[in-house]
């Protein structure tokens, strides 16, 4: 209450300084101080005790080692901190606010001694796909930031990764194929293998050796738990101790529903939406069994670790008095969110959501998302996989909106989120901890948006053009409508393109439903026609019965078809 309060105090003070004359500056400063004092006064009881300045569940940041253990509950008067960035905002509000009470509810200013770090984007292991998902017969296009590259399995089964370029003319490698193994540019046939070595060029006469310069660079990737890692540095060798290893995936009896998106937004605001518990009763109402308008609330936070690679802590809901769900975000872009329970049985079941986050270009980013458990719920072996896949993309869907439109601002305004955000310590810790951890590694990556430091972009984005016409207008509209969807032209503003196309098993049972509603559908026209040629009365009855049968199949079917590639829209805003 006190921080809608305040908001509103802010803002009524700012309409009544700006509505005096110019020249009578300190009268209006005056009428200003007394309409806080008033305010203030009239609700004081009903701030929230937990909010005061006395004590937190996290303290602000302090001065000292940056993995220092900070301890579950603080006196914030231990620590020293600047303003001048908290009272800028305040001034931008109306210049009243009371400083002190800010500072129970706000998330506050990182010193100037920790935004220092050594960090280099490139000596990171970046996760690429889903291991289960990579194709057998043809090469994959893909970009961790700017740069392009295309991974595939050679004749032996072995993954291989080499830059997006044929050394010729620059065509795209993943726009050919593979041969016994090989990498073939479709334009001219230059075929590669191993590592990056060319092998074979059609246009050479026979008595001439291949050029050594006609080679592609290469980087070096893993296959571990299911994913696809890629190490970005041509410079420096594979750390292998980077590479990620989650503990609860690797425990007996683990299983995990892994999915994956490609999002329209930076994937510096993908994990601020990911690490935010607070917004998932409001965005994500009923999507669930577990997500209800009414359960938003105040939350509790305890930071319990803050290194150069990330931070992790505990967090819970303050009406439950405790903090189960532990989080750790890790260099370059990992998250998880892990919890413990114990049964009536004295057993512990582990459970876990993973979200890798890769950067795939200004204003683009792809998702691994792996929910599991060490145990299930009985429910979650009734429905197909594909239900929780498209029951994920229908919550990224949700927040989709809020999300490319905080990107578009971050882009024009070319301030640092401190100057933009107002984070709440009930509810914006993680994000406020990420945005800060930017400020430290910020320097090192391509471009980066942090709490008190920005780095833009010094290229500019790069935009795939799609054919034009109006069969990839109707194939990007309609992408599964038999042979016109092949020739599908990308748009991430479609569910197909986002998810099914990257996911095996969707595109499985997509084309499956596809083969049975027309299946169902020509057996229904069949028994309606043979219907009303026979003029016995049981036959006609018990083939017009079949025909609906049929046509409920097919309708069935339909609605599969359309779960799986329709976009979610919102009661309120559905035409």
């Amino acid at each position: 209450m006190e921080v809608l309060l305040l908001c509103g105090q802010e803002r009524h003070t700012k309409r009544a300084f700006v509505s005096f004359p110019v020249f009578l500056p300190r009268l209006s400063l005056c009428l200003c101080y007394l309409l806080r004092s008033s305010l203030l006064l009239s609700n004081m009881a009903l701030v929230n005790p937990f909010l005061c300045t006395t004590r937190t569940s996290l303290p602000l940041r302090v001065s000292g080692p940056p993995n220092q253990v900070l301890p579950r509950w603080t006196l914030c008067s231990q620590y020293s901190f600047k303003t001048s960035s908290l009272r800028s905002k305040q001034l931008r509000c109306g210049a009243t606010a009371d400083i002190k009470a800010d500072h129970a509810v706000l998330v506050g200013p990182t010193s100037e001694e920790e935004r220092k770090g050594d960090y280099d984007w490139t000596q990171e292991w970046y996760p690429l796909y889903l291991t289960q998902n990579v194709p057998e017969d043809a090469p994959l296009g893909l970009r961790v930031f700017d740069k392009q590259l295309v991974l595939f399995k050679d004749g032996n089964g072995q993954f291989r990764c080499y830059e997006d370029r044929c050394p010729h003319r620059l065509a795209k490698l993943s726009e050919g194929q593979l041969i016994d193994g090989r990498l073939e540019c479709l334009y001219h046939g230059w075929q590669f293998e191993g590592e990056g070595k060319c092998v074979k060029i059609p246009q050479l006469p026979a008595d001439a050796k291949i050029p050594r310069a006609a080679c592609v660079k290469t980087y070096e990737v893993r296959d571990s738990q299911g994913v696809i890692w890629v190490w970005m540095s041509l410079k420096t060798p594979p750390n292998v101790s980077k590479l990620p290893w989650f503990e609860n995936f690797a425990r007996p009896g683990f299983q995990d529903v892994s999915t994956i998106h490609e999002l329209p937004y930076d994937h510096s605001i993908l994990l601020e939406n990911l690490m935010d518990p607070a917004h998932i009763p409001i965005s994500h109402d009923r999507t669930d069994w577990t997500a209800k308008r009414e359960d938003a609330q105040p939350l509790c936070f305890e930071v319990t670790e803050r290194t150069d690679r990330g931070f992790a802590g505990w967090w819970g809901r303050e009406k439950d008095g405790s903090m189960p769900n532990f989080l750790r975000f890790e260099a370059p872009c990992v998250l998880q969110n892990n919890r413990e329970i114990i049964d009536k049985n004295g057993e512990i079941n582990y459970f876990s959501g993973l979200f890798l986050c890769r950067p795939t270009g200004q204003g683009k980013s792809m998702l691994i998302v792996r929910f599991g458990g060490t145990k299930r719920s009985p429910l979650a072996k009734v429905f197909p996989k594909w239900y929780f896949h498209q029951n994920a993309s229908k919550v990224f869907e949700q927040d989709m909106g809020f999300l490319s439109s905080q990107n578009e601002i971050l882009l024009r305004e070319k301030v640092p989120t401190k100057e933009l955000y107002l984070n709440l310590k009930s509810s914006d810790t993680w994000v406020a901890e990420y945005r800060k951890w930017m400020d430290k590694a910020g320097h090192g990556m391509p471009y980066h948006f942090g709490h008190s430091t920005i780095s833009l972009p010094k290229e500019p984005a790069v935009v795939e053009h799609a054919p034009a016409g109006l069969v990839a207008g109707q194939s990007a509209s309609s992408p599964t409508k038999g042979g016109i969807g092949t020739m599908h032209a990308p748009n991430f503003a479609n569910r197909y393109f986002r998810h099914v196309i990257h996911c095996k098993g969707c595109r499985t049972v997509v084309k499956a439903f596809e083969a049975w509603k027309n299946a169902l559908s020509a057996v229904a026209i069949a028994l309606t026609a043979l219907a009303i040629l026979l003029s016995g009365r049981q036959w006609k009855v018990l083939l017009l019965a079949s025909a609906a049968l049929c046509s409920v199949g097919v309708y069935a079917c339909s609605t599969a078809i359309a779960m799986n590639t329709t976009n979610f829209i919102r009661t309120h805003r559905r035409l």
